[in-house]
């Protein structure tokens, strides 16, 4: 029996890491100049590794509700909207259970940097992919912005970001001050490439969490530096919810002249953040926007702009986005009380890009290295809350 336990896990292991794998390949291929007729199939394959790690994982009956509910909220998602995602990330979160995945995450890291290295190197060599793109980005002129193979220069930058903030995740406690000025310096020469500025100012914002975190060592900063990290999550998501049911003003601000004091404060946030909010009132149905939002969703739901939170609500609906952040907020509260300052200072980071930036909201589970986080932390979290509750009732009992 042992032997056989043994056999599984191994068989469990393998198919794990090959559907992660499979991910990460389907995200540099996104990335690159080449696009992917089968796309669709191969997630198909990656949910059913993931799913074949499920069947062959043990939990305990609270942990197999857990999943049963998610997966019930997923298949919903799934049978209004048409949108598999939520289902596919319950699926591969369940699947992280007794996963290393520190070890995981150094693998995700090495393949993402080799391969967009590789793109880059295809794009420099004419070999495959574009170098540079000569074009009005909307910022009231023609620019050429170097893309090296990605496509768009903010997707360049998008990557590099990416890429520096897992690395900082991994190696951010042992790295050096020297090292940290040599990250720096390669953000800011891609970023004099991309000219992509909000890529790089989240990459500052980043690093000099960790810096904080790191360098100073200090109980007192890390905890001050924690709760931020959670008001910045909240706030980030509390943003987003109000330029969604605000940005009708922007097209009142053009068409009919108001200049109501919200109003005029919204134009000004809509040009720190390039047009993006003009983008949701650009079109008849004004896509995007909270009055295009349900429970569920819609099939028709389907619009493609950037600002990940509100592309979060608006095409897998109000319950599923509302879950998954009430989710993250436990998943924050939980790295506080074990002071895991790395895990909040990445969340918060990645919380701050999604106001507006959509890369980790999107089909490609990947992208989005939260996943990764919550898969490695969700059986102790609901321990945890066993426990808490536990204590709680004996606590009353004595009293």
């Amino acid at each position: 029996m042992a032997r056989i336990k043994e056999e599984f896990s191994k068989m469990a292991y393998y198919f794990f890491n090959i559907g992660v794998l499979i991910e990460v390949l389907l995200v540099l291929i996104d990335k690159s100049a080449y696009t992917n007729p089968v796309e669709g199939q191969i997630f198909r394959i990656t949910f059913l590794f993931f799913l074949l790690k499920v069947f062959l994982t043990k939990y305990s009956l609270k942990e197999y509700a857990m999943i049963f509910l998610f997966c019930i909220i997923g298949g919903i998602s799934y049978y209004i909207t048409g949108r598999n995602e939520a289902l596919r990330l319950v699926i591969f979160i369940a699947a992280c259970k007794d996963v290393d995945m520190k070890k995981c995450l150094k693998t995700v890291f090495y393949l993402t940097l080799v391969g967009c290295v590789a793109i880059m190197i295809l794009a420099i060599t004419g070999l495959y992919g574009t170098v540079s793109l000569t074009e009005d980005y909307g910022r009231g002129g023609i620019e050429t912005r170097y893309v090296l193979g990605m496509g768009h220069p903010n997707a360049l930058q998008c990557m590099v970001w990416m890429i520096t903030a897992l690395g900082l995740y991994l190696y951010g406690e042992k790295m050096k001050w020297h090292q940290y000025g040599i990250v720096l310096l390669l953000n800011g020469g891609f970023f004099l490439l991309t000219n992509s500025k909000t890529s790089f100012m989240v990459t500052i914002f980043t690093m000099a969490m960790v810096f904080i975190e790191v360098k100073l060592n200090n109980s007192r900063w890390q905890k001050y530096v924690n709760l931020a990290g959670i008001f910045i999550f909240t706030g980030s998501v509390a943003i987003s919810v109000f330029i969604a049911a605000n940005a009708y003003r922007l097209y009142d601000y053009i068409w009919n002249l108001d200049r109501n004091p919200v109003t005029v404060t919204l134009y000004y946030l809509n040009k720190i953040l390039n047009g993006r909010m003009y983008i949701l009132v650009e079109n008849a149905r004004f896509e995007g926007t909270m009055q295009t939002w349900s429970l569920f969703s819609r099939p028709e739901n389907n619009y493609f702009f950037d600002m990940g939170w509100v592309r979060l609500f608006y095409w897998y609906g109000i319950i599923p986005a509302s879950i998954f952040v009430a989710f993250v907020i436990w998943f924050l509260i939980y790295c506080y009380q074990r002071n895991d300052y790395m895990s909040i200072t990445l969340t918060a980071a990645l919380a701050v890009y999604n106001i507006a930036e959509a890369h980790i909201i999107s089909d490609y589970l990947a992208r989005n290295y939260l996943f990764f986080f919550l898969g490695a932390a969700w059986c102790g979290m609901l321990k945890a809350f066993i426990k808490d509750k536990k204590y709680g009732k004996e606590k009353g009992k004595n009293a």
